[in-house]
């Protein structure tokens, strides 16, 4: 007898079955319960959050025998059938490995005849948004108009690579991460029916790994369960997903706040000469830095025991949190850089001294400022209606100020007919002045002095003639920001506009200075703003 993997044994058969959902699965019940089945659907979300799962309970449901309380019944002859894949009314359809014209031409044609035994003809189409151009306008007329016998299911997991037109013609249902404790929930479920022994802990640490994912836990069980067939503990369920020994990190962390050159050096040293990968030891550090910034924001850690707690509460004592968020900073550039280094090693060595070096980090002035003007939004945000007004313009005007300073923004006026005013120029400046307006100062500073191209309708250029600092670039790469600048654009202009970021100065440094053509010409920093 072939083996069956466990998210496939143990897939939920009713809406009632699954878990974190039920925003969703209450609505399509009461859907089937009234008779009101829409004729398209759009499942979205994350990988492993139930939305192939909840289109084969629908495309049983909807053609279910003797259906109950908006549920299958998974007895009938009907539900049998599609359970074991032998009817043909119900078809699913991976669009990543059939995405062509002709695939879906197949359906077309298809839909214009009656169901065999079913009675509803069901498409699932898997990851749609893999479907090519040509594709998705081969099936819009027949998802806005099916024949009353057809029904549509649709999954993705990138519903922004969609049309317009395929979104406007579906009903949208959007599937969120699952919280942990409804993932240990499902997980004890599963280890009962599988007979899997394993500790109340070890479920924990496994559901936060998954990271909202179910199938993702799911698989983690699965491979323990196969390394120990007895019972499964803390310890195997992090040796197995590979969560590395705490030593050399915590070494490396300790020499980087203690600006002490020589430990970090012999750290690095000792990962060399144990063969460990410089670029995934990387990473591990800089989880292991914002972990320390967690605790000493909130005095809370997962997947900790009390003696690395301990460990990590000793290096929260000895800094501060600007300082851990531009050693974050810094060490994820170092990331970069070292991906496409060929000399990782001097690389690494010369990134970690610069991290060591405390005046590099905590005396920077772009963080300065932004906390200056973090400060300038808040007082904005307290002030009355009438009250301390010109006070509080006045500190605006002082802050503005100073990030000209800072960067030396050198301010061009242009006298302008208005006759002959760009449309999209005059929309811009209108979201500048709303995000001045509603005490956004910081994103107001980072755009005061850009110019704007429209690239098509859903495509604008934003540039920066004097240069996109790292300081701006933080900010509009903050996802609030991101989001509050979403919402004016979308405010403004009433369509959803993808913003890309173009640094005009130094890419004419750059063309000046060399001959040669460099990849990375653009800071492309696309905002969707999508609500």
């Amino acid at each position: 007898m072939s083996y069956t993997a466990l998210y496939r044994n143990f897939r939920p058969l009713k809406f009632s079955d699954m878990v974190g959902q039920e925003h969703i699965t209450k609505t399509l019940r009461n859907q089937v319960m009234s008779g009101r089945v829409g004729h398209a659907y759009l499942f979205t979300g994350g990988r492993g959050t139930g939305k192939t799962t909840s289109a084969k309970i629908m495309s049983r449901v909807v053609n279910c025998l003797n259906p109950q309380n908006g549920e299958p019944c998974n007895e009938c002859e009907i539900c049998r059938e599609i359970l074991d894949g032998s009817l043909t009314d119900v078809v699913e359809m991976d669009a990543a490995s059939n995405n062509s014209v002709e695939d879906i031409r197949t359906i077309r044609d298809e839909v214009n005849f009656l169901p065999t035994k079913a009675k509803f003809r069901v498409y699932i189409i898997d990851e749609v948004h893999m479907l090519s151009t040509g594709a998705f306008n081969a099936l819009l007329k027949t998802l806005e108009e099916p024949p009353s016998h057809v029904k549509f299911i649709l999954a993705t997991t990138e519903p922004q690579k969609l049309p317009m037109t395929i979104l406007s013609r579906c009903q949208r249902f959007d599937f969120k991460k699952i919280p942990e404790r409804d993932i240990i929930k499902r997980l004890k479920i599963i280890c009962e029916g599988a007979n899997i022994k394993i500790d109340e802990e070890a479920l924990k640490i496994i559901a936060v790994l998954s990271e909202g994912h179910m199938r993702d836990a799911i698989s983690i069980l699965e491979r323990c369960s196969q390394e120990n067939s007895e019972n499964i503990t803390t310890k195997e369920v992090k040796d197995l997903v590979g969560l590395p020994s705490l030593e050399y990190i915590n070494k490396l962390a300790s020499g980087i706040l203690e600006c002490d050159t020589v430990l970090a050096l012999e750290t690095i040293d000792n990962i060399i000469e144990d063969g460990k990968d410089l670029y995934n030891f990387l990473w591990e550090v800089i989880k292991y830095f914002k972990d320390i910034l967690v605790y000493k924001t909130t005095n809370n850690l997962k997947l900790y025991s009390e003696e690395e707690i301990i460990e990590i509460k000793k290096l929260a004592d000895i800094t501060d949190e600007e300082r851990l968020l531009n050693i974050i900073y810094q060490l994820s550039d170092l990331e970069n850089d070292l991906k496409w280094s060929s000399q990782k090693t001097i690389m690494f060595q010369t990134g970690v001294i610069k991290a060591c070096r405390e005046d590099m980090t905590s005396s920077n002035s772009g963080s300065a400022l932004e906390k200056r003007l973090i400060e300038l939004e808040n007082k904005l945000a307290n002030l009355k209606f009438g009250q301390d007004t010109t006070i509080g313009m006045q500190e605006i005007a002082k802050g503005i100020k100073t990030n000209v300073d800072v960067y030396k923004l050198e301010e061009k006026k242009e006298k302008v007919n208005s006759t002959n005013i760009n449309k999209t120029s005059e929309v811009w400046k209108r979201v500048i002045d709303s995000l001045k307006k509603n005490g956004k100062i910081r994103l107001y500073t980072a755009l005061i002095n850009t110019r704007i191209n429209e690239v098509n309708d859903l495509m604008w250029e934003v540039e920066f003639p004097n240069g996109l600092t790292d300081f701006n670039k933080n900010i509009l790469e903050n996802a609030a920001n991101s989001s509050e600048l979403g919402k004016e654009l979308y405010k403004i202009t009433g369509k959803e506009i993808h913003l890309k970021f173009k640094d005009v100065k130094n890419m004419a440094k750059t063309t000046n200075n060399s001959n040669t053509k460099s990849p990375i010409k653009d800071l492309g920093i696309d905002v969707n703003i999508i609500e």
